[in-house]
């Protein structure tokens, strides 16, 4: 979320939160260039025209080139002009100022939809165990293993880089948002709960001394 206004981006980031989305926000256009740089995997990016170092409409060809995530402009610029320049630029929709937080929630999920659609990839399948990616609930033989938002998005983290070790440190600061300064047992707690839960799926996840932590099959060996 590429917000420069403290109000505006505090309130979005809590209500997205609350529906157990991770928020990476960024005041400007430098710090959003950081952000994509150290995160490849965007899901939607809200984007906001007027920025302490650019427009926003300018950087949307830039940021097309770091990410295939959909954009949603999110601006107090009202005009027909700026909206036809921000839909044809390479926006996915245009929703101005003021605004209601249920209508930017619906159009978030419309994009999410809409792009999961396109890429066939909706549910992301492990033998027995499937996760719908846009309703963040993950099923195993069919049951919901009813996952609280965390566990959710350390299992998806974890299923994303299949196969090689993530640290607890990069777990914990790529799902809670914060440095991690030695303090990883949110992670460790969340990764013992899931553990549990993906019992007979065939899946695991192990961990070991210089390998973190690994989403794999049963029996296999982790590659770092």
């Amino acid at each position: 979320m590429v917000e420069d206004n403290e109000h505006v981006q505090e309130l979005n980031r809590l209500v997205l939160e609350r529906e157990g989305c991770m928020v990476l926000t960024a005041p400007s256009l430098d710090a959003a260039r950081q952000i994509l740089a150290g995160h490849p995997v965007i899901d939607i990016v809200v984007l906001d025209i007027l920025l302490p170092d650019g427009s926003g409409l300018d950087f949307i060809p830039e940021l097309k080139k770091s990410t295939a995530a959909p954009v949603l402009m999110l601006t107090s610029r009202r005009g027909y002009g700026d909206m036809v320049q921000g839909l044809t630029g390479g926006a996915d929709d245009y929703m101005t100022k003021p605004y209601r937080v249920e209508e930017l929630l619906a159009r978030l999920v419309a994009l999410l939809h809409r792009r999961e659609a396109a890429h066939g990839n909706i549910r992301l399948t492990r033998g027995p165990l499937v996760l719908d990616t846009v309703a963040q609930r993950a099923f195993l033989h069919g049951e919901d293993i009813l996952l609280q938002p965390r566990e959710y998005a350390v299992l998806l983290y974890l299923i994303r880089h299949e196969g090689e070790g993530v640290p607890a440190e990069q777990l914990f600061e790529a799902v809670w948002k914060l440095p991690a300064l030695g303090n990883t047992n949110a992670a460790k707690t969340a990764v013992s709960r899931l553990r549990r839960k993906l019992s007979g799926s065939g899946y695991t996840i192990s961990s070991g001394r210089g390998t973190g932590y690994c989403f794999e099959r049963e029996n296999r060996n982790c590659n770092r």
